[in-house]
């Protein structure tokens, strides 16, 4: 392991890295255009050049190895004259673009230019050359060649991680542009990194493009829940409404990337099929009722049934779009306080769900390992078992929570079984299953609140709160808690205790806590294997 200096602090790195990975180490930001963690070593904007001691040249940060007793200078008057060197050249072509470009806020040239040029430029603005503007590259992309400093970032994300392809380098000298090779269109399913890893503004997202100026929006580190890949992800949001998800880095799980498919994820938090309020059904149909209105209900239902028909007439069904700790909550109400045996994980996926081998998985569900976990799940037939007992008349009360038994089962299946079940849905959204639900109580979305899902390599993640659940929707732990205070169980006053009763009860979660699992997860004590896909 060298140990190097670096703006005269000493630090002892791994062997193997490069001058701009060292100097992160301690802090220390070499300024970059071209070089990116993700990608192979292009060199070609100039921008890392820092001054190393014994050698006549400046050097570039990005292609030049660490070695031990290595002594470098980022700031010196050499290094500053270079990196303000490069920011001029970059900028003689580029166009005053500011005010009206989506980077704005974000902008490697407007942050280094601040920081290392500051220079009175004496280019003549009707001098500069002049390119394409608004070039549709495919159905997520725009690119705006004037803005382009051609750090081929985007050339080698399509080259080296799609491995499709589609965008190159053409024309010669300050003509140079971005461009579609022929017969291409930028439509692989990953594309919108490209907008990602571009340091300016030529490469803009169709689908956020002049929605907002990026310094208006806050930022909550969280998980993408479209599949059981669990990618890392942040949340862009104000006043309760999502602009956009951006990967979030994480070596164990999704790198730099994610697919745009859980990009656009987020407009599903947002349609106008959330639910509210609590509802309870009277003879024709549903009328809105206070959570001390529906949890009442709750009780009732399930303590008349227990004392007709016995604990297991009681049910539940838990999908796998439920948190760890939700699902805990509701399976020890069932088995600990109500004592029944019928409690069912349900993992649903379109059996032509679109999947790959790199992020995008065929389950798209974020939880099916989780409630394997939790001895949900185990052969994947247990919410049909469940339903098989319901047509037969012994299920009398049925608990669903984030499940959509409709769309995994049928109509004329959930017809035959629930028909003379009370049903009380836990839920973000009306769906087919909330048809047959007496009662409704409306659960908070996956970006409305905090808990964990455990990803299908057996990996903990946690979810964190953007903002809160719309009208009087709780948390699903919230929910849970209420109604386990109403059936004489224990109160769970924090997201906090209730995963530490979790970790305390479950073996694979044992010795887990949010602070060892932080923003990077954490691996279950013994992971399952992975979903079928």
């Amino acid at each position: 392991m060298p140990t190097l200096e670096i703006d005269g602090q000493e630090v002892t790195v791994e062997d193997g890295l490069n001058v701009i990975q060292a100097a992160e180490q301690v802090g220390i930001e070499v300024p970059h255009y071209c070089y990116h963690p993700g990608l192979s070593i292009s060199g070609n904007c100039r921008m890392c050049l820092v001054e190393i001691e014994n050698m006549p040249k400046l050097q570039i940060g990005c292609n030049t190895r660490v070695a031990d007793g290595m002594v470098v200078k980022t700031t010196s008057e050499r290094a500053k004259h270079a990196q303000a060197a490069v920011l001029e050249f970059l900028l003689i072509n580029h166009p005053i673009d500011c005010p009206i470009c989506d980077q704005a806020g974000e902008c490697k040239l407007q942050d280094y230019y601040m920081l290392y040029g500051a220079y009175k430029s004496e280019m003549q603005l009707e001098a500069k050359v002049h390119k394409g503007k608004v070039v549709d590259l495919g159905p997520e992309v725009v690119l705006d060649e004037e803005r382009c400093i051609l750090c081929a970032r985007c050339t080698r994300f399509c080259d080296e991680i799609t491995q499709t392809g589609e965008l190159g380098i053409f024309e010669r000298g300050d003509h140079s542009r971005i461009s579609l090779f022929p017969g291409k269109k930028l439509d692989n399913p990953y594309s919108g990194n490209v907008v990602d890893v571009c340091p300016v503004g030529a490469l803009t997202s169709k689908d956020f493009r002049f929605k907002s100026r990026v310094w208006y929006l806050e930022k909550t580190p969280s998980t993408c829940t479209r599949c059981a890949t669990g990618c890392n992800i942040d949340i862009y949001h104000r006043r309760s409404e999502i602009f956009r998800f951006r990967p979030r880095q994480n070596p164990d799980v999704n790198a730099y990337w994610m697919c745009d498919e859980g990009r656009h994820w987020y407009k599903s938090f947002q349609q106008d099929s959330r639910i509210p309020t609590p509802l309870v059904r009277d003879e024709s149909s549903f009328t809105v009722a206070s959570w001390d209105e529906a949890g009442k209900k709750v009780a009732h239902a399930v303590r008349s049934t227990q004392d007709e028909h016995g604990a297991d007439a009681v049910a539940a069904i838990i999908g796998a779009k439920a948190t760890n700790e939700e699902a805990f909550l509701l399976s020890r109400l069932l088995r600990e306080q109500i004592g029944s045996t019928h409690t069912a994980g349900l993992s649903w996926s379109p059996t032509d769900a679109f999947h790959d081998d790199f992020l995008i998985h065929a389950d798209k569900n974020p939880n099916t390992q989780g409630l394997k976990s939790l001895g949900l799940l185990n052969g994947g037939g247990e919410a049909e078992a469940v339903l098989a007992t319901a047509e037969q008349g012994q299920v009398k009360v049925l608990f669903i929570l984030g499940a959509d038994l409709v769309t995994a089962f049928g109509q004329e299946r959930i017809d035959r079984a629930l028909g003379e079940t009370t049903v009380i849905v836990l839920d973000t959204d009306y769906n087919g299953t909330t048809e047959y639900a007496d009662i409704v109580l409306p659960v908070a979305a996956a970006v409305e609140t905090d808990g964990t899902c455990t990803n299908q390599a057996g990996r903990v993640q946690r979810l964190s709160q953007a903002f809160p659940p719309p009208g009087e929707a709780k948390a699903g732990w919230e929910a849970l808690a209420l109604l386990s205070t109403r059936l004489d169980g224990p109160d769970s006053v924090s997201i906090s205790d209730v995963f530490s009763e979790l970790t305390h009860s479950v073996p694979s979660f044992a010795g887990l806590t949010y602070g060892k699992i932080g923003l990077q997860g954490a691996p279950l004590v013994e992971a399952g294997p992975e979903t079928d896909s």
